[in-house]
């Protein structure tokens, strides 16, 4: 892969499918959907408090796509800013299990290697 637009866009793809099994293992654990069902899940849910997980889990999905179509000045940014929410997200939202950890630590590997290839690029480049 020399295109450095693909190298990052395919680190994105490995956040968004690692975000997903992250949730996927978590509501396997014994008891977890029962606890979400009853409202115990430490926030009240709403359709307010998904919209905005929507939105948060949209942006790994979004960059797949930014990654490649954005010229290398507004992919630099978006990249950075997208792995910074993300980044946010995937810490101040998770758990502290030991497979969410170690998605976590994956995922937040994954963005700051993101971040690193965007701003250590040569200008000759071409995304």
């Amino acid at each position: 892969m020399k295109d450095m637009g693909m190298r990052i866009s395919t680190l994105w793809v490995v956040v968004m499918f690692t975000m997903a099994f992250a949730d996927i293992l978590t509501f396997i654990k014994p008891g977890a959907l029962q606890e979400l069902w009853a409202g115990q899940a430490g926030v009240t849910i709403t359709p307010g408090l998904l919209l905005g997980f929507a939105i948060l889990i949209e942006i790994p999905i979004a960059m797949i796509f930014a990654s490649r179509v954005l010229k290398p000045g507004p992919n630099r940014w978006a990249n950075t800013v997208a792995a910074v929410i993300t980044t946010v997200f995937v810490v101040g939202g998770g758990s502290l299990t030991p497979h969410y950890v170690f998605f976590a630590a994956v995922e937040v590997a994954c963005m700051a290697l993101i971040v690193w290839l965007v701003w250590t690029r040569r200008s000759s480049e071409s995304d």
